[in-house]
């Protein structure tokens, strides 16, 4: 009998926030459409749970709401997600692989419900000795002469510095210019042969990528080969390469690249062109990410192919899983610090103008390289990832693209939360694959989605469906037949029953719903035997009706109020204990309303507590510690009466600790201090007991006027004084001055020529005058 109740609380347990999926799970018409819809949703598989003109759609809520209104637990379907880990080898040195196991677990298999997240942690352990290979990319136009001249001399300090932390090392060099077409080179053909601007300066014909000695750890050969090349130039400051670096990346035959640490130095001391800047010279066709070396090592198609763009350069890098090291000169170091940004696991390193410091700076890049840990995987469409990084110290946020980790030293482990969620169901498995950049292991993620359902009620021509098929607690007939268990045949027995109320011509159900068997088979939120009851429209409380299963439920329109609760909307609580404060209701000064309180004028806070315009306890007590310590003040003809609940003693002498005290000064100028007791407290009733302990601080007052007096004098005096050594001192400077002047005058000598004088008086004699 409880159940029919249960499922008109359906709809208000939907529509909870927090405990019923916060109103996204939707009731649907089928068990797989209920658990694609969202990942709270589950499905009542009982066969019995729809009763009294409920539609099959109610049977998908929340598993909360499913038992609340009447399903058992063992008939909720909920396929839930899971993570099983297929290979977990050991952090070590000796791994299975033929090399260090720094990465674990290596396999997982993930089952994803549709909107469900799934979690597992990733370890890394930073290995020591991991082999290196290193390219040498230069740029060999005429601005790079003064370092071939160093690069000549690299091989054997290069791999000396590098076999300083990895025993297995190998070096390659390559060079590029730029493209052999106008107005990137000069395509006159002594040009083509010697662009130098000496023609007597032997130089190399350019090229947009020439690929020179591959990967080998023999430095003399290294020696030997860089030590032919020669000295090249191109007609613009930007150079090609990014071609060189998209063949030293898509080449890996030819290079020699192994399954190890990848690092492709890149030299030079200008920027570099990009992918549109082709149009200049007519080239318009993509890069095709493909090797075109010729049997010499040089690109033969960069004049039918534009420069790659930095998104595509960046992807195939990492794709081949290469950390690009950018050591250039000082003027340039901001552009490439902007491109560094775009590629990831890449450095940038200045380098001095005569590539003095490029060993160096290869070594320190390297161990900040090989100290950062980002861990990242590849792409597939709706599937999200998000990374949780554990460094050592507190965990960093979450990133959707990658873990990250700085300064990891050798042997330090750091630990990856990754967390995986699947937007829709996938079909088929699918895979992902997730890697430490610029490390060859990587972890293997097995992805699947759960979207079907394991019923156990699935009974083809059960008998509770008449010869229909029961699938997941749903009769699903055959042959005509209708009804919640394929009863009836045909539409006449739609006219029977009880669809209509008497004598009514209206449509069935009241429009809302619709008549199966004779029976009103109502949408999810209505109810009653013609679907005329509106489960949803009750009055709200906080935005729920009937302010949540927790408060009441609503039936046909009207809210019915659990124990504890009242109003047309049960928003109000009925007992009072939310309003007692220290034993009394609303601290005495006023009245609870709905479990809360509506205080007197003047009194304010929850409980009614504080009155910040009411007199404080040491005014409101004042007079009363006057009249019954000294009969005094305003209440002296009546003290025995208004004053009857406190009791006054009076103190001897000064208080040991007068700054604990009230401090009131009476009408007649004393000035009381008053120790209270026992009660007078903001909150407290005015008629409780109260025992004061008084001091008249009578000397105290007069004491006072005599300070104020002093400090009068003594400003005045002080003023005075200042006024009359002002007067001494201007009098005595006027007196020094006045016989200065005195001494001045009686030597002055007037009767002298001064030498400096010179008369104002012109005489000009007209030349054309002749006096008569």
């Amino acid at each position: 009998m409880g159940r029919p109740g249960g499922l008109l609380l359906l709809p208000l347990l939907l529509a909870a926030p927090g405990g019923a999926g916060a109103g996204s799970c939707e009731p649907q018409a089928s068990c797989e459409a209920c658990v694609r819809s969202h990942p709270r949703c589950a499905w009542c598989e009982d066969p019995d749970f729809t009763r009294g003109g409920q539609a099959e759609a109610s049977r998908c809520a929340p598993r909360e709401a499913l038992e609340r209104a009447g399903c058992p637990p063992r008939a909720v379907v909920e396929p839930r997600g899971s993570v099983r880990v297929l290979e977990d080898e050991e952090l070590g040195p000796g791994g299975g692989r033929g090399g260090p196991t720094q990465l674990r677990p290596q396999s997982i298999q993930l089952l994803l419900r549709p909107g469900e997240e799934q979690s597992f942690q990733v370890r890394f352990r930073r290995a020591q000795g991991h082999p290196v290979d290193l390219y040498y990319l230069m740029d060999l136009s005429y601005s790079m002469r003064d370092d071939l001249e160093n690069v000549r001399k690299l091989g054997s300090d290069l791999l000396a510095a590098l076999r300083n932390v990895t025993s297995s090392v190998r070096i390659g060099f390559g060079s590029f210019v730029d493209k052999t077409v106008l107005p990137y080179v000069s395509t006159v053909p002594s040009k083509l042969r010697n662009p130098c601007p000496e023609r007597q300066e032997p130089c190399d014909p350019p090229a947009a990528f020439r690929h020179v000695l591959s990967l080998t750890a023999d430095a003399t050969e290294f020696a030997e080969r860089v030590s032919r090349q020669r000295i090249s130039g191109n007609l613009d400051a930007p150079e090609g390469g990014f071609d060189a670096i998209m063949q030293v990346a898509v080449c890996e035959e030819r290079i020699g690249w192994r399954p190890v640490t990848r690092l492709l130095v890149f030299a030079s001391d200008d920027t570099f062109h990009t992918a549109g800047d082709g149009k200049l010279g007519g080239i318009v066709v993509p890069s095709d990410t493909r090797c075109h070396l010729d049997a010499s090592g040089v690109y033969t198609k960069s004049h039918l192919y534009d420069y790659p763009s930095v998104g595509h350069l960046a992807q195939v890098l990492s794709a081949a899983n290469i950390q690009p090291i950018f050591a250039v000169t000082g003027p340039t170091v901001p552009v490439y610090q902007e491109l560094s940004r775009l590629i990831p696991k890449s450095v940038v390193g200045e380098l001095r103008e005569d590539s003095s410091n490029v060993v160096q700076l290869i070594a320190d890049a390297y161990n900040s390289l090989s100290s950062t840990v980002e861990l990242q995987h590849s792409s597939l469409p709706r599937i999200s990832l998000s990374y949780e990084s554990h460094c050592g110290g507190p965990p960093g946020p979450p990133r959707p693209h990658g873990g990250l980790c700085t300064g990891v030293r050798v042997n330090q482990e750091v630990t990856f939360t990754v967390r995986v969620q699947a937007g829709v169901c996938l079909g088929s498995p699918q895979r992902v694959g997730l890697r430490v950049l610029g490390f060859t292991e990587e972890l293997s993620l097995e992805l699947g989605t759960l979207c079907g359902c394991s019923c156990t009620h699935h009974q083809p021509q059960a008998h509770l469906c008449h010869g229909g098929t029961l699938l997941c607690g749903v009769c699903r007939c055959l042959g005509g037949r209708r009804g919640r268990r394929c009863e009836c045949e045909g539409a006449a027995a739609e006219a029977a029953g009880g669809c209509w109320p008497p004598n009514s011509t209206g449509p069935p159900c009241s429009g809302r719903g619709q008549c199966v068997c004779g029976a009103c088979e109502c949408p999810p939120g209505l109810s009653g035997t013609l679907c005329q009851c509106d489960n949803s429209s009750c009055e709200r409380h906080e935005g729920l009706p009937c302010g949540g299963p927790q408060r009441g439920e609503c039936v046909c329109g009207t809210c019915r109020c659990h124990e504890g609760f009242g109003g047309s909307g049960c928003g109000c609580p009925l007992g009072r204990g939310g309003c007692l404060h220290g034993g009394r209701e609303c601290s005495g000064h006023g009245r609870c309303v709905c479990g809360s309180c509506v205080c007197q004028p003047g009194y304010v806070g929850p409980f009614c507590a504080r009155c910040p315009s009411c007199r404080t306890p040491c005014q409101r007590l004042r007079d009363c510690a006057d009249c019954s310590a000294f009969g005094l003040g305003p209440l002296r003809g009546n003290c025995s009466r208004a004053c009857a609940h406190v009791t006054t003693r009076v103190l001897p002498a000064p208080p040991p600790d007068p700054h604990a005290w009230c401090r009131e000064k009476t009408e007649d100028g004393r000035v009381l201090l008053v120790l209270i007791e026992g009660g007078g407290g903001e909150d407290e009733d005015e008629d409780r007991e109260v025992t004061l302990t008084v001091w008249v601080e009578e000397a105290g007052a007069e004491g006072t006027a005599g300070l104020v007096a002093g400090l009068v004098a003594g400003t005045v005096a002080l003023g005075l004084l200042v006024l009359g050594l002002y007067r001494i001192a201007t009098e005595v400077y006027d007196r020094r001055e006045f016989r200065r002047f005195q001494r001045e005058r009686q030597h002055a000598r007037w009767n002298e020529n001064n030498p400096l004088f010179r008369s104002a008086t012109t005489t000009t004699v007209n030349p054309s005058y002749r006096p008569g």
